[in-house]
């Protein structure tokens, strides 16, 4: 029995959005075995960074930073709190706000991933040619 294509003219294989998420989830598996079993996830990561960036920030500001609404960032964070990587305290200037910073341990670590991430971004981006890898990145950042 002869199959037949349900769209003629769109093959998934072929999409941006498909081809998006399957290259997200190739580096996602690469991030998870180039931590070497840290137990973070790739939004944690970049929490962490930005926090450390900012030295303080609030939720918002983080979550612009990083690309999450802020339900999704306040889980982040407080995943991260109870890993005692985070600490917070009150906004000075509205106590309705926290201000949220690495604590020593959230240092620590991330003086120890930002090496390994380097390798995991490294190892994504490995099967292009190394002239296309910076054109890769452009291109992505014109999408977003």
């Amino acid at each position: 029995m002869e199959k037949t294509r349900f769209a003629a003219n769109y093959r998934l294989e072929d999409q941006v959005g498909h081809l998006l998420r399957r290259a997200n989830q190739r580096h996602a598996a690469i991030f998870f075995e180039g931590l070497d079993n840290r137990q973070l996830t790739p939004t944690q990561f970049a929490a962490l960074i930005k926090i450390g960036d900012e030295n303080e920030v609030s939720q918002n500001r983080l979550g612009r930073l990083t690309a999450m609404d802020p339900a999704t960032i306040l889980g982040v964070v407080k995943r991260l709190r109870a890993r005692n990587l985070v600490a917070t305290r009150p906004d000075p200037h509205d106590r309705r706000r926290s201000l949220w910073r690495l604590s020593g341990d959230g240092r620590r670590l991330l003086e120890e991933l930002v090496p390994m991430a380097r390798r995991i971004s490294r190892d994504t981006l490995a099967p292009l040619a190394r002239g296309d890898r910076q054109l890769f990145l452009e291109l992505l950042g014109k999408l977003t």
